[in-house]
C-alpha cells in the first residue's frame, strides 16, 4: 500500500482526539471520560490516539437522544 492510499484510509475511517471532540461537540476531557467509562474505543499508537469514525457517528446519535430525554427544555 502506498502512502497516499494509507492517508486516504486514515482520513475516511479515523478521527484524531481533537477532531473527535469537535465532531461530538464536547471537550477533550469529556471524550477521555467516555473512553474511561467504556462508551467509546480508541486505537493508540505511541502518543497518538485515533477514534473510529463509525463509532463517533453512532455516539453522536445517542447524544441527541440522551439530550432530548434529560434536557427537554434546552
Amino acid at each position: 500500500m502506498d502512502k497516499k492510499k494509507a492517508i486516504v484510509l486514515l482520513e475516511n475511517y479515523f478521527f484524531t482526539t481533537e477532531e473527535a471532540a469537535t465532531f461530538l461537540g464536547i471537550s477533550k476531557q469529556a471524550l477521555s471520560s467516555l473512553v474511561k467509562r467504556g462508551k467509546l474505543e480508541r486505537v493508540e499508537k505511541g502518543q497518538t490516539c485515533l477514534f473510529f469514525k463509525a463509532d463517533l457517528e453512532k455516539r453522536k446519535q445517542e447524544q441527541v437522544t440522551l439530550r432530548k430525554k434529560y434536557r427537554p427544555y434546552t
